[in-house]
């Protein structure tokens, strides 16, 4: 069986394991907390054939499916996590709550690990019908919205055994994942005051809050002297109370702190920690610094996107019907913008011909043709755990259109959108091009050779520290 034989498999295949998509959509859980979807994936694996280990790195929902032997050792990352208050009915054209202030899945990880899955299982479809030699493993990993669930894991050296390591995101186009991230921290600031009363005795209060306004002010200074590219957000998660004519003698702030690399990270989060200490001087405070998540900016490996761009223009596209356009044009009669939103992502673009295919396509309501592979030097301005992964081997991640035009993931659009026959289609896509991608490298050991010179490279001799203290466990972030 070639290629083409694996695709047609996952084609006759796509139907039954979709509804696991649709089935994770239902039941939208939080960093951590996903322990319906990931039985989902884990009894779906065991049935393919896989041995499931459950409980990775300690993490109650982490887990991985492995089947085969041998080298190479390939991973299909899979993702399965929901986002807070964004509860959204299916297939409407308006912001409505099935529950008000429950979960949604805004970012598509229905869709994008159970993606995943479809690619392993066509992989393994491969290596029995061809007698080959090799290993599959996926990796649930849970958390990636503000837990940072891979960093965990590479922590405890879950993806060691890998020579490459594939993903995807559901997008509202198709393209190879050719930049680099931000790394980043998120940081409680927990201060301790002395309560009083207000009015009768101020002076013998210590203000929590005023400690958290102070450090916020100084964090305001603090931007102009730093890169442009970092990035410093905040959340004050604790005010210390609602009455007024009492001394708050407990106040928190929340901080996510990206920039580029590393090293430039940890110059910014040390000042931050100088003025939140400033901050607590000045009010006969104490605070405490307590460390939630990090993970490291992404390296690119152009060696696997090139493979993964061949197996993009060689998988046939989804072919969209009347019905379906019409649908997503009512997607994107919500938003305020119609304009198609790659005209930005066009500027990216050095070659006048390939801004010129992009602007020839951008017609339809769905972007349903590939983006042209150029390497670039763009830092992606948000994060993303993977950025762990690509520092232990050769990673590459595409994004596939399962979303109408200028759909922005974290919008009551993108969960609307999230059991569509459009999104259906995106993520088998997806899961067709990766599992392509699997069967080069396995034939093609010189390219997983290459890739890994190319990730010495790039590292130049430094090697993989995790960005998360000793000590420090996965957590939800959780409202109070």
């Amino acid at each position: 069986m070639d290629k083409m034989g694996m695709w047609q498999y996952m084609d006759e295949r796509a139907k039954e394991l979709l509804k696991i998509s649709d089935d994770i959509w239902e039941c939208p859980e939080t960093a951590f907390k996903e322990k319906q979807s990931a039985d989902y994936l884990c009894d779906s694996l065991e049935k393919e054939g896989f041995t499931v280990t459950r409980n990775i790195a300690g993490i109650e929902t982490a887990f991985v499916g492995k089947y085969g032997q041998g080298k190479p050792v390939i991973g299909y990352l899979g993702e399965f996590d929901a986002l807070a208050g964004l509860s959204q009915k299916a297939d409407v054209f308006e912001k409505k709550a099935l529950k008000e202030e429950e979960n949604g899945h805004g970012c598509g990880h229905n869709m994008l690990g159970v993606g995943s899955l479809i690619a392993a299982v066509g992989l393994k479809h491969y290596l029995e019908d061809n007698n080959k030699a090799g290993t599959i493993v996926y990796f649930g990993c849970p958390g990636e919205e503000g837990g940072s669930g891979k960093a965990f894991m590479a922590k405890q050296r879950v993806f060691d055994e890998l020579d490459a390591a594939l993903t995807w995101h559901p997008n509202d186009f198709n393209a190879v994942w050719t930049y680099t991230s931000n790394a980043n921290y998120q940081i409680y600031y927990k201060f301790y005051g002395v309560s009083s009363h207000a009015a009768a005795s101020p002076e013998h209060g210590r203000s929590a809050l005023d400690a958290v306004e102070l450090m916020n002010s100084g964090v305001q200074y603090l931007r102009e002297h730093i890169i442009q590219d970092a990035r410093i957000h905040y959340a004050i998660t604790n005010t210390g109370g609602f009455s007024p004519n009492v001394v708050q003698a407990y106040a928190e702030v929340l901080y996510l702190i990206r920039a580029p690399k590393l090293n430039l990270l940890d110059e910014i989060y040390a000042r931050v920690n100088d003025i939140a200490r400033g901050a607590a001087l000045m009010t006969g405070t104490e605070v405490e610094i307590d460390f939630v998540k990090g993970c490291s900016n992404f390296i690119q490996n152009n060696t696997i996107e090139e493979i993964l761009f061949k197996n993009m223009l060689a998988v046939e596209l989804p072919k969209f019907d009347e019905k379906e356009m019409e649908y997503a044009q009512k997607i994107v009669d919500t938003f305020a913008n119609k304009e198609n939103n790659l005209k930005d992502i066009v500027k990216r673009y050095q070659n006048s011909g390939n801004k010129q295919y992009i602007l020839e396509n951008i017609k339809e309501p769905i972007n349903n043709f590939v983006m042209p592979y150029e390497v670039n030097d763009y830092v992606m301005p948000g994060s993303t755990d993977v950025g762990d992964v690509t520092w232990i081997c050769p990673t590459g991640q595409l994004y596939s259109t399962t979303w109408a035009v200028n759909t922005s993931a974290h919008s009551w659009q993108a969960v609307a959108q999230g059991k569509s026959s459009i999104a259906h289609k995106g993520t088998l896509y997806a899961a067709q091009v990766i599992a392509g991608v699997g069967v080069d490298l396995i034939n093609n050991p010189k390219d997983i050779e290459r890739a890994k010179l190319e990730l010495n490279h790039r590292l130049d001799g430094i090697t993989y520290k995790s960005p998360i203290p000793d000590g420090v466990i996965p957590r939800a972030i959780e409202n109070k």
